[in-house]
Order: C-alpha cells, then sequence, then structure tokens
C-alpha cells in the first residue's frame, strides 16, 4: 500500500517542484538580467 501511495504522490510532486521553480528563477533572473542591460547602457553612454 505504501508504495502505491507514492507512486501517487509522485506526479502530483514532481510539477509542483518545477512550477515553483520555474517561477524562482524568473524571479532571480529577469531582475538579474535587466541589471546587466542597465549597467551595459550606462556604461556604453560613458565611453560615446
Amino acid at each position: 500500500m505504501n508504495t502505491h501511495t507514492n507512486l501517487n504522490r509522485e506526479p502530483d510532486v514532481h510539477p509542483t517542484n518545477k512550477l515553483l521553480l520555474s517561477v524562482f528563477w524568473i524571479y532571480a533572473i529577469v531582475p538579474l538580467t535587466w541589471g546587466v542591460i542597465n549597467t551595459l547602457v550606462q556604461a556604453t553612454k560613458l565611453f560615446h
């Protein structure tokens, strides 16, 4: 019985983890890339 309930839980757990992981990476990477792009734009303004 335990293996059967574990098999039933597994498909529910993995999409939730992938969703949370993707949301986390979106929240982490979007501001990071925004900061990098802003920094590069400011640097090019200084040199031109």
